[in-house]
């Protein structure tokens, strides 16, 4: 028998950044040494008590123990709809508008799935999350990058986009605040962005990943806040960063109720729904008084300003984001964004992302992540200023 092949979808994706960098730092720590993970932006603080309560409280009960249904407990739509109206002041159906997600990636991906078909065109932010165009690869759509520079605040232009490459569009995929970069939208961004959508038939995706990571006094809004955005869109909402519930996969998409159905659709044929205890756990953190978040966007302050300075002081340039949990900064004179981070890896064992694995407009610029403590911050600062000196 011939050694069997993967499906050929496979082979035109790119190897998934973040499974490189976990490999990289398995390595060196199996081989002694002392690594320093800027890499990835897993939070390294414990899931709330209350949540973990939460949890242990509905793990125990049986009446948890059957398949779920994918269409969540009534409990857990009806909380995440509480949490949007008073949050954002947008009004969800929990009946229609809502719908359970094993995290953010699950959504994004599957969303591919449910609503393109091979040849269609998605426009996707770059630099971005990978999962922006891979996930289009894998449903045999054509990925088309939206150059996010920082002369835009990080924000696509939008009127720079081919009539005909927007004719084509099925899906746009954006992300406030923004993954890698930090941006936030402090304008009438997505007011354009809805007007833009409505004239070309795209339906937007807005990853809400990061909304309640914020500092300096901003609130990020929802892009569903937006008049019409609920006509066209619908939004992915995650707990995992906010509650740091990474491992837990648990998030909601949200929206328009026809898209929200499609979504659902392609889901009872792929996965069984969330574990029913995870969601009563959701609901925990979502209606708590949101004081262990205030908590942990203090943390996360300290954290950026101690990076932010540390960096500063070595002559990289780099700007204090207010939301989100990294650091998007230049890489030095005479570098890749590629070249330095192996640098950074081989000779200060200190893990970054290269800005170009999240697309070609990352190139020259790092990304670093916060999720460390401000000691072993200082020291990978200490470490890549001996390099850069």
């Amino acid at each position: 028998m011939s050694t069997p092949k993967a499906a050929a979808r496979l082979q035109k994706l790119p190897p998934y950044l973040f499974a490189q960098l976990e490999k990289k730092i398995s390595d060196k720590r199996a081989a002694g040494v002392d690594v320093i993970s800027l890499g990835i932006g897993d939070p390294d603080t414990p899931t709330p008590e209350l949540v973990v309560r939460a949890m242990q409280e509905h793990v125990a009960n049986p009446n948890t123990h059957q398949y779920p249904s994918n269409r969540g407990r009534d409990s857990f739509r009806e909380g995440i709809a509480a949490f949007y109206a008073s949050r954002f002041g947008v009004e969800l159906d929990p009946a229609t508008e809502i719908i359970p997600a094993l995290g953010a990636k699950e959504a994004i991906a599957n969303i591919n799935l449910a609503f393109l078909d091979p040849g269609d065109v998605v426009l996707a932010s770059d630099p971005g999350y990978p999962v922006y165009t891979n996930g289009p690869i894998i449903a045999g759509a054509e990925p088309v990058p939206m150059p996010l520079v920082p002369e835009l605040g990080f924000q696509p232009d939008l009127n720079a986009i081919p009539a005909d490459v927007a004719d084509r569009a099925k899906l746009l995929y954006v992300n406030y605040p923004n993954n890698p970069t930090g941006a936030v939208i402090e304008d009438d961004f997505f007011a354009r962005l809805v007007a833009f959508a409505t004239k070309h038939d795209i339906i937007v995706v807005h990853d809400n990943a990061y909304s309640e990571i914020t500092f300096d006094g901003y609130r990020a809004p929802s892009f569903l806040e937006t008049p019409g955005a609920k006509e066209i869109g619908i939004e992915v909402f995650s707990l995992s960063k906010t509650y740091n519930m990474t491992g837990w996969r648990s998030g909601a998409v949200v929206g328009n109720a026809d898209l929200v159905a499609a979504y659902w659709q392609l889901k009872t044929n792929i996965d069984s729904g969330m574990f029913e205890a995870i969601q009563e756990a959701s609901i925990a953190a979502l209606a708590s008084d949101q004081s262990s978040v205030a908590q942990m966007c203090e943390i996360y302050r300290r954290r950026r300003d101690v990076l932010v300075d540390a960096l500063r002081a070595i002559g990289m340039e780099v700007n204090a984001p207010k939301g989100t949990i990294y650091l998007w900064t230049r890489v030095p004179d005479g570098h890749t964004s590629a070249s330095f981070a192996e640098l950074v890896l081989e000779e200060a064992a200190v893990v970054i992302s290269p800005g170009a694995a999240y697309g070609p407009s990352g190139e020259g610029f790092v990304r670093m992540s916060l999720t460390v403590d401000d000691a072993r911050l200082n020291e990978a600062a200490e470490r890549i200023a001996k390099l850069i000196k």
